[in-house]
């Protein structure tokens, strides 16, 4: 979720011009928000189960991280072989891991990887011709969203996965989302409504930290612990705890 640096944008869009992508197959398209984005019976499929396990802001989050990565991969060259069909469902499902209904989340997972874990199930329920490196790559997409670090150094489906969802929160800026102008990022929003999504996920990482705190120790959401939850602390969970206070020399 935390927007990229400079330094790490342009680390992930050198190494994405380097990277062979394969020619993503021909599929139908449609009109959304003013943006062609292809269109398949899986991913109206991948739109139904989304709006099933999300909240109405959070299901316009997800349509406007696969919007802005639409557009984004239409004017960055090494972003214009990808894989479509699985940047839209790696998109559309990438936050499963909040599931309101709860059906999706685990009490001991991140919730990235509850996601990626509920996207991959889903997959293979509905796509049984997806092989195991196309399902691989989409778990890995969803799993990594919230760390660019290592997504920039992935496969070209996985930068801009995360660039589309990173937009929604930067909005549009040749750092973290090259190429959105203000006036397409003003026309998704205004077909998607921004609905409190600041708060929204505020809400969600404080019940994370509430209610399954050990997988938030080596993530982001466990600084909203320590900011909003009173007495929280990772105090001898911290990696620095287990490297100091191990085996000594």
């Amino acid at each position: 979720m935390r927007i990229l640096s400079i330094n790490i944008f342009l680390s992930l869009l050198h190494i994405s011009l380097t990277m062979a992508a394969s020619p993503s197959p021909q599929c139908p398209t449609r009109v959304l928000a003013n943006i062609t984005v292809p269109d398949t019976p899986l991913i109206q499929h991948a739109l139904d189960y989304a709006r099933t396990h999300s909240t109405p802001g959070v299901y316009n989050h997800v349509l406007r991280s696969w919007l802005y990565g639409t557009v984004i991969a239409s004017k960055v060259p090494a972003f214009q072989t990808i894989d479509k069909e699985l940047h839209a469902i790696a998109a559309i499902l990438h936050d499963l891991g909040w599931d309101p209904t709860g059906a999706l989340v685990t009490s001991d997972r991140r919730f990235e990887v509850d996601g990626a874990d509920a996207a991959r199930a889903f997959l293979r329920s509905k796509a049984p011709n997806w092989d195991e490196h196309r399902l691989q790559l989409l778990w890995d997409t969803i799993a990594l969203h919230t760390t660019p670090s290592i997504g920039r150094y992935k496969e070209v489906e996985v930068a801009l996965t995360g660039i589309g969802i990173a937009a929604d929160f930067s909005g549009p800026n040749n750092v973290t989302a090259p190429g959105l102008t203000w006036e397409e990022w003003n026309g998704i929003v205004e077909t998607f409504p921004r609905t409190g999504l600041q708060g929204e996920v505020r809400g969600i990482a404080v019940h994370l930290c509430q209610t399954k705190k050990a997988t938030t120790v080596d993530t982001w959401v466990s600084q909203f612990g320590e900011k909003y939850i009173p007495g929280f602390s990772l105090a001898g969970e911290r990696v620095i705890d287990y490297i100091e206070g191990g085996v000594p020399s």
